[in-house]
């Protein structure tokens, strides 16, 4: 069966998230129902990575198999126009699609994952953007947030920064980057690394949130990272800030 690589891009708001569940909407689900709808079979749909209800992606990957040979255009716009919904806006879009090898996995064949995170730290609360930010009022230090944020860089146990109904094997994982930067009044967190935990990036968002208060001292992260208690993390951050940006093979 012919398999193909689908590079897509998705509105988080109002789905479930990535996997197929029964209380709503999800990303799997609409790509499933439109693959069925060009090929005539069902077919599962599988990502990289599972992205929570309310997180966004604009390089999401997946792979899919058909029954037959289609061509990569017929693919990509069939599977959109199906996508398309009732009221002709989708949630979902595939933006490329590539002819990819049997073995290839889109979870497992994956070397890399980068996530954006958005703050706008402003007074005036967000209108446009307030699906795709976390809005946070207080001023915030950027530079001392990025300052802690090196602490995490690398191979470290990260329970204190692990959801409770994780399922990872283990807590330990090696943090490529994570990089703090200010852009006007919009703050962007950039995590890299081969794998996450459940929630990971969005509560180390929510800890460098509390140093860019200056509710913790910068150096309070790495007691935050020993302790290996989630306890002594700091809150989630907002699923809407979150971005899965890119997928490296």
């Amino acid at each position: 069966m012919p398999r193909f690589k689908l590079t897509l891009e998705y509105d988080g708001t109002g789905l479930v998230g990535w996997q197929r569940q029964d209380n709503g909407p999800s990303v799997q689900a609409l790509l499933e129902t439109a693959a069925r709808q060009l090929c005539g079979h069902p077919t599962e749909v599988v990502a990289a990575g599972r992205t929570d209800a309310g997180v966004h992606a604009t390089g999401q990957v997946a792979h899919v198999d058909f029954d037959r040979a289609f061509g990569t255009d017929t693919v990509r716009d069939g599977l959109n126009f199906w996508l398309r919904g009732a009221e002709g806006w989708p949630a979902v879009a595939v933006l490329a699609v590539e002819p990819a090898a049997a073995d290839f996995h889109a979870r497992f064949s994956a070397k890399g994952r980068r996530y954006l995170y958005r703050i706008l730290n402003r007074r005036p609360p967000a209108v446009l953007e307030r699906n795709h930010v976390w809005w946070v009022p207080r001023p915030l230090d950027a530079g001392a947030m990025h300052e802690a944020a090196q602490i995490l860089v690398g191979h470290h146990d990260f329970t204190t920064f692990r959801a409770a109904e994780c399922q990872a094997a283990s807590p330990l994982k090696t943090l490529d980057r994570l990089d703090v930067q200010r852009f006007g009044d919009e703050i962007q967190v950039v995590a890299a690394a081969r794998s996450f935990l459940h929630h990971q990036v969005r509560n180390m968002v929510g800890s460098l949130k509390l140093v860019g208060e200056g509710k913790w001292r910068v150096m309070e992260m790495r007691s935050a990272l020993e302790a290996r208690d989630r306890r002594a993390g700091g809150p989630t951050a907002p699923a809407p800030g979150l971005c899965l940006t890119g997928v490296i093979y």
